[in-house]
């Protein structure tokens, strides 16, 4: 009895593919891949989302100048991976951010417009240089092309859920709990 579950547990290990994260660029062209890896990562779909509700909470230029700066930002840190500039701690940096951005949204934390770009600029300079990293096989452009829009789609949808959350609370509690769970979750990200 033994060696016939043997027997099957090795057949059936033996029959099974790999399992992929994210889309493979031979078989799904290296936009689609770029597109997919931000949905596929808590941590991306944190921080983004988290980077658009913080911009509404300060709104004013902040609106879409933190946003924005968040893409630039995250498009040199690719182009430093892409030059093999290396930068430390990538992925507890990425991590972090998910824990930081969720507390300036808990607490929510007013400054001006700029400084709150450099920020999430900062952060954003590990986020791209983690996809740099990631490039295998994939067209360098069109990997970038694809979580650009991605990237600006997550940001686009916190804002959307930050003015929503806003119209919804006078006091802005409902995003700040949002914040809270953000972070809650990054730290589990972290120790979990």
């Amino acid at each position: 009895m033994k060696t016939r579950m043997l027997i099957a547990t090795a057949a059936l290990g033996a029959s099974t593919a790999p399992a992929f994260a994210h889309l493979d660029p031979a078989e799904h062209g290296s936009l689609a891949t770029g597109f997919s890896h931000p949905f596929f990562g808590a941590d991306h779909v944190l921080a983004m989302v988290a980077v658009g509700l913080w911009a509404a909470q300060i709104g004013g230029r902040a609106l879409w100048s933190v946003p924005a700066a968040f893409v630039a930002m995250m498009a040199v840190g690719f182009g430093l991976a892409l030059a093999a500039v290396p930068l430390p701690f990538v992925e507890p940096a990425i991590l972090a951010s998910v824990v930081a951005l969720g507390l300036v949204v808990a607490m929510a934390v007013r400054l001006d417009a700029a400084p709150a770009a450099a920020l999430v600029g900062i952060f954003a300079l590990f986020h791209g240089h983690a996809h740099g990293g990631e490039l295998g096989q994939a067209g360098a452009w069109t990997l970038a092309a694809g979580f650009i829009i991605a990237t600006a789609l997550l940001h686009t949808a916190g804002v959307g859920l930050g003015i929503a959350l806003a119209t919804l609370s006078n006091n802005g509690i409902l995003a700040r709990m949002l914040g809270g769970i953000t972070a809650l979750a990054g730290a589990v990200l972290i120790f979990g």
